[in-house]
């Protein structure tokens, strides 16, 4: 494969990944009646084989999503979904492989950007007031990342929503933190827990 032809092949990739990963957890994001599977105070969380981890506060609920489904793409899609009954918050970590073989680097800024901008025009088109509030790139301990903030009605009323996006290898994770719209300084601290801030 040439280098010209490299940045067309991630973009691919990296769409198709966002279509799976992103039908994957959405189908689930306000399924938070249903009864949970594992209760704790905090729970340790992990994706990419460990390079991004963080620990939940106590109150989330871990509910395990069904496995992928091939049929719409998302086979290789594992995840969990967090809600927290109290503050109506919900987070959801999914995971998926890359397709076509693609293997990245742990801060691979063109596939990032990238994925983020694809990321962003899908919640545009899903979403009819997706409001894109900031966007920004970050890295935790050599693994880049990109953050996308946005509100949106969701789930029948006003959302705050901060998505998160980091690759490595031939695996990709996209977390996203779903809070009420009044919820500004809760959601924001669960940000800054998630990305070690605090």
């Amino acid at each position: 494969m040439s280098l010209l032809k490299k940045p067309t092949f991630r973009k691919k990739a990296a769409a198709l990944f966002l279509t799976a990963v992103t039908a994957f957890g959405a189908t689930h994001t306000f399924a938070a009646s249903q009864p949970a599977a594992k209760t704790a105070s905090e729970q340790k969380v992990s994706a990419l084989g460990g390079k991004f981890a963080f620990t939940l506060p106590k109150g989330f609920i871990a509910d395990p999503l069904p496995g992928g489904d091939v049929a719409q793409g998302t086979s290789g899609a594992t995840g969990t979904m967090y809600t927290n009954p109290h503050s109506k918050t919900v987070l959801i970590v999914a995971e998926n492989t890359l397709p076509g073989g693609l293997n990245i680097k742990d801060n691979d800024s063109v596939f990032l950007d990238e994925s983020v901008s694809g990321f962003a025009s899908q919640q545009r088109e899903a979403l009819p007031d997706f409001n894109k509030q900031s966007e920004k790139s970050l890295t935790l301990k050599g693994l880049g990342l990109r953050q996308i903030d946005f509100t949106a009605t969701q789930g029948g009323g006003p959302t705050l929503n901060t998505s998160l996006l980091a690759g490595s290898g031939t695996h990709m994770v996209l977390i996203q933190i779903i809070s009420r719209a009044d919820d500004k300084t809760g959601h924001a601290a669960l940000i800054k827990e998630i990305l070690g801030e605090k």
